[in-house]
């Protein structure tokens, strides 16, 4: 029998009156890739942030091969061998991947022979596990998927046996997670132990030998991956039957209501992104807008919600051109007129994280009443409403006063898709609607998308989950270098089809 690595016993970790993990138990073999999910807020993040000594548990042991451990820091688990890649990177985006490496350890390190040592060390590491990473590169430069590779090297360099991954698809290309997944296999024949922290069924399936499910703070059981299945899984998550596969009526398209005219658009650079984009959605329609990430999705979306100004080309609403190179509407203008704009990134610019979850579920809509008369805020009816929407879209912990940065990723999301969703609007742009977000609201909030299309709602979907998209778009357009390089109705319509586009194949 393969023996324990790490075992967790009766741990127990409160917030205040919010209870986190309940009498959790569990153990991971060595050389395993061991999956551990459940709904955003059951516990998961919070029970591997204990084990990486950022969290200390309110009761309960932890052992690493046998001995009890007392990890009271990072430092202390690092230590011990543990390594983690949080779902929000932890690098200095303006330091060279070699400089966030040695962070925190440069006082043993900075010059002459042990530093030539470290990138001997690292380049090796590289090698051995196909990282193929530049060390002089700067972190602000590279890509997600690099980036990430960054925090696997930082956690190898630093000894780690037992490597914790937390969501580490939710912001991933299907390219980059394919590749992810060789490093992770690779680092596991070699005798490292993983454990993925997720809420996608495909990768439990895919990836581990054994899954551990937790629901509400506490245990729902141990599985042997091979034993189960997605459905099973998915019941033992939410512990309610789930729908995998949304069901959709029939399209009744309306009057085109948003239209783009030859749109060019630049980023931050000066570099033109959008290349002469043209596009139409009807009321009752879903657009769903497939492409690999960075191939000028951003910068659309940011232009069509009046966040970043027009090149070329205009931009029409109802018949109405909001924005062109000599004039564009701000968000607040847009919001006024029923457009909504969920944004890709939801800590950039969805949220404001240091502020309470009853603030930002009223954000662009303060102004409005019920919330302020005579531009002063009224604190009971934001309150009310607050405690209203959250537990509309069961956004966990409910607690109105409680800073957003507390709250899951996956919570954070449905903070941001309540807000929005919640005003009806006429058109709906949504970027990215489930990233980092479970499998239970994954269903609630297509349902709630296919609802507000039933309804006449015009919708743009920008989404990497090609699934996704196949599933709730009605039409599909492909981006690729920032042109529309294909069109598709969406009747019997294969990924491979979508996918030979979004790679500039037509």
């Amino acid at each position: 029998m393969v023996s324990p690595i790490l075992e967790l016993s009766n741990i127990n970790k409160s917030f205040g009156h919010v209870q986190a993990n309940k009498e959790v138990s569990l153990a991971i073999n060595k050389g395993t890739i061991h999956g551990i999910i459940g709904e955003n807020g059951a516990g998961k993040s919070t029970l591997m942030s204990i084990v990486y000594g950022f969290y200390q548990a309110d009761s309960g042991t932890i052992s690493i091969n046998g001995n009890i451990v007392n990890l009271k820091s990072p430092r202390d688990s690092i230590e011990s061998g543990i390594g983690m890649v949080h779902q929000h990177f932890m690098l200095v985006e303006n330091f060279s991947v070699l400089e966030n490496i040695i962070l925190g350890f440069e006082g043993e390190i900075v010059f002459g022979k042990k530093l030539d040592e470290a990138k001997k060390n690292l380049l090796n590491l590289c090698e051995t596990y196909k990282l193929n990473i530049d060390l002089n590169s700067i972190i602000s430069d590279l890509s997600v998927g690099f980036r990430q590779r960054v925090e696997i090297l930082k956690a190898l360099y630093r000894g780690a046996e037992i490597l914790i991954l937390d969501e580490p698809t939710g912001v991933l290309t299907p390219q980059e997670v394919d590749e992810l997944f060789k490093i992770l296999r690779s680092l596991q024949q070699e005798g490292k132990t993983i454990v993925l922290i997720t809420h996608k069924l495909n990768e439990i399936m895919d990836l581990t030998s054994n899954v551990t499910v937790m629901r509400q703070g506490e245990i729902a059981g141990h599985k042997k991956t091979q034993l189960t299945n997605k459905e099973e899984l998915a019941e033992m998550m939410v512990g309610r039957s789930v729908l995998l596969r949304i069901n959709k009526s029939p399209l009744k398209k309306g009057d085109v209501v948003f239209r783009v005219n030859n749109l060019q658009v630049k980023d931050d650079l000066d570099v033109l992104r959008v290349k002469n984009v043209n596009f139409e959605i009807n009321e009752g329609e879903i657009l769903g807008l497939a492409g690999v990430t960075g191939n000028g999705q951003t910068e659309l979306l940011e232009a069509l919600s009046g966040i970043r100004k027009v090149e070329s080309g205009e931009i029409q609403l109802f018949e109405e051109t909001i924005s062109d190179k000599n004039n564009f509407l701000n968000p607040k203008d847009l919001k006024e007129k029923g457009l909504a704009h969920v944004p890709e990134d939801r800590q950039r610019m969805g949220l404001i994280t240091n502020f309470k979850a009853n603030e930002n579920l009223i954000f662009g809509y303060h102004h409005q009443q019920p919330f302020s008369k005579s531009s002063v805020l009224v604190e009971s009816e934001i309150l009310s409403y607050s405690k209203k929407v959250m537990n509309d879209y069961d956004v966990r912990p409910q607690a109105p006063n409680l800073i957003t940065s507390n709250f899951s990723g996956g919570n954070q999301q449905k903070i941001i898709l309540s807000r929005e969703l919640n005003k009806n609007p006429k058109v709906l742009l949504v970027g990215q609607p489930t990233r980092g977000v479970d499998i239970g609201a994954i269903e609630f909030i297509h349902q709630r998308l296919i609802d507000m299309r039933d309804k006449g709602a015009a919708i743009l979907l920008v989404s990497v989950e090609l699934e996704e998209v196949l599933s709730l778009s009605d039409r599909i357009v492909v981006m690729f270098d920032g042109k529309i390089v294909g069109e598709k109705v969406n009747q019997n319509v294969t990924d491979r089809e979508i996918g030979l586009l979004m790679a500039g194949i037509s």
